[in-house]
């Protein structure tokens, strides 16, 4: 009896001190699990795990089957012969392919042939730069390649235009309808100062007999994407109807017979991606809804309205469809607490099961977050959803510092995603309580509720930002006086300009990627159309719209008077390295507490482990050292 209570004790005192919490080198250890499609048979789903080796700074890749109706993974050392190449042609004579073309001549060395060791790059419009790369006169262009011969056909010869679109665009920006007589691909057919400052990307069709390209959304001024085509040869697509608008309500465009129609006109919200039903008489598709996304359906009508459905409800990301088997779905998931597994989804009941387990052995050794929403009353007396993350074994009855956590985009969804940067997991054990408000700009909640934020960034959603913030501190289990905001991006900005008008509510401040100065944010940011909508325009217009003045952060910085962590990447054209060290200037400058983290080859995120690695320290230093 005694050695069996010893053994217990033993036993106990191992799974106490085996039991962690997440931390910046098991982030780094998870298996990222990405889908590659169904078998050919439709009975495995085929995947990816990615794995970092942040001590050699490096990745490395394996590949594994799994069977639809569950079971255990079987690694495979290729795929040939178990999946459809979908950039075949139906009659396997052709395949789309992809290749850089050279189109402009930029360098200095091309132009002054004679002056070979030159280093300088010569631009006659805007468009010299995106998101992380300059400008050097090759663009991406779609081919078809005659599998007999090798012969390949470019689609756009000489033009100076991508696809994919650059820098997100992938495979889905071009696809074969479904006799294989065209190519429909996705471009942006503007150059220059006007591609800098339109949204107008359209969906052509190449015809392979006559070699002619049709454009077939002339008509609409905005985005056209996401090209798709039922097994019945209907044309689906994605559709923004607001020229210069990069968040504007996204619909489901159907044509047939020469007929538009939008099913999702009348449905209150937005679209992010969608796929055919296999036997073509269904669209299913991924959106935001309160603070998650979800899989939903809806019927081609034969007439009248289409009705929308929703299939999956829960705490959760359904993030991806990866394919259909009959009454099932395969799809990604994720939330606050896990990341990217596979599932499979009834398409009746919307019954969710696990298929992958690619990082339970790390999980069951941690101890997880309690997340929470909660309904906060924002100034104009609407209702907020907030997501409260809590430390894993929070005590109500202590008292923990507690961060607001500004979302970034700023049209971007928070919703139960799994970050690798900003990991809610990660900043709950570290003992830190977070809210993160669902505040005015994002989807999930309306069109109006969305598009709340364009024109009005220091507005309402500040004001949304402090309800929230203002709401959970009268818990008695948070440290008034230990309050921290943190945020990249449009995030970024917010706590720059939180800085001057948050009467002391806050001990400390993170900025990464941040709008600190619009004026110079519009003069170096790389997508015009963006700060035209969202800031109102060229700060030169008479009257000078409110982002340059009422809601520039620069203009309150003779009220900032808090310790302030900012983090700037040197390839991030999108908000330019001018942003950050214009606002550590000015902090210093100002005798504030404050440090610069710089990482020269980052752009606006964070991709390479060591860089993640010292990131997360930094950011966790700067929290114990001023919370």
């Amino acid at each position: 009896m005694k050695r069996i209570f010893l053994i217990l004790s033993i036993l106990s005192l191992y799974l106490t001190a085996s039991a962690q919490v997440m931390t910046p080198e098991l982030l780094w250890k998870l298996n990222r699990v990405s889908p590659i499609g169904i078998t050919n048979d439709g009975k495995y789903v085929i995947y990816r795990t990615t794995v970092y080796d942040v001590a050699d700074n490096s990745r490395s890749s394996k590949t594994y089957q799994i069977a639809i109706s569950g079971g255990d993974a079987t690694e495979i050392s290729n795929t040939d012969g178990l999946l459809t190449d979908s950039k075949i042609s139906p009659d396997g004579k052709y395949k789309i392919v992809t290749q850089d073309v050279k189109i402009n001549k930029v360098k200095g060395s091309e132009l002054y042939p004679e002056l070979k060791k030159s280093d300088v790059y010569i631009y006659n419009s805007l468009g010299y730069r995106h998101w992380d790369t300059w400008e050097d006169g090759a663009y991406s262009h779609v081919f078809v390649k005659d599998l007999a011969t090798g012969e390949m056909t470019d689609l756009m010869p000489n033009e100076p235009y991508d696809c994919p679109q650059q820098p997100f665009g992938g495979s889905e920006d071009y696809v074969w309808n479904n006799d294989g007589t065209q190519v429909l691909y996705v471009s942006k057919k503007q150059f220059g100062t006007e591609y800098a400052q339109s949204t107008n990307s359209d969906i052509y069709a190449y015809d392979l007999a006559s070699k002619k390209t049709i454009d077939l959304t002339a008509d609409n001024p905005g985005y056209d994407t996401q090209p798709a085509v039922s097994k019945n040869g209907t044309l689906a697509y994605l559709q923004m109807d607001e020229a210069g608008y990069e968040s504007d309500k996204n619909d489901i465009i159907v044509e047939k017979d020469g007929i538009k129609t939008n099913l999702t006109s009348n449905w209150d919200e937005t679209v992010f991606s969608f796929s055919w039903s296999t036997d073509g008489k269904k669209i299913y598709f991924i959106a935001p809804t309160n603070g998650t996304q979800q899989l939903f359906e809806t019927a081609i009508p034969k007439k009248g309205n289409a009705t929308v459905k929703q299939i999956t409800n829960g705490q959760f990301d359904v993030s991806s469809a990866v394919g259909q088997v009959g009454t099932t779905m395969v799809v990604t998931r994720t939330d606050m607490n896990h990341a990217t597994e596979l599932y499979t989804v009834n398409l009746k009941t919307g019954e969710m099961t696990q298929l992958t387990h690619a990082n339970d052995a790390i999980y069951s050794k941690i101890k997880l977050s309690k997340v929470e929403k909660r309904m906060v009353k924002t100034t104009d007396g609407k209702e907020m959803l907030t997501w409260v993350i809590y430390p894993p074994d929070f005590d109500a009855s202590k008292k923990y510092p507690t961060l607001l956590y500004c979302q970034g985009g700023p049209q971007s969804p928070l919703s139960q995603f799994y970050s690798f940067r900003w990991n809610f997991q990660l900043m709950a054990a570290n003992g830190y309580i977070v809210v993160a408000p669902n505040r005015r700009g994002m989807p999930g909640h309306g069109v109006k509720w969305n598009e709340e934020i364009s024109g009005d960034w220091g507005g309402q959603p500040m004001r949304d930002y402090l309800s929230a913030i203002d709401d959970v501190s009268k818990e008695p289990y948070v440290d008034k006086n230990r309050l921290g905001a943190v945020g990249a991006s449009y995030g970024g900005y917010s706590v720059f300009y939180l800085a001057g008008i948050h009467e002391n509510r806050f001990k400390t401040f993170i900025a990464h990627d941040g709008v600190f100065d619009t004026r110079s944010m519009y003069g170096t940011t790389e997508e015009l159309f963006f700060v035209n909508k969202d800031i109102g325009g060229p700060y030169w217009q008479n009257p000078t719209p409110k982002g340059y003045t009422e809601f520039n952060p620069i203009e309150l910085v003779d009220k900032w008077n808090t310790p302030i962590l900012i983090v700037q990447g040197g390839r991030d054209y999108r908000v330019p390295i001018g942003q950050g060290l214009a606002a550590f200037t000015a902090a210093q400058v100002k005798g504030i507490k404050s440090k610069l983290l710089y990482f020269p080859d980052e752009n606006h995120w964070v991709l390479n482990p060591q860089n993640a690695i010292i990131w997360q320290s930094e950011f966790f230093k700067w929290l114990k050292d001023t919370l």
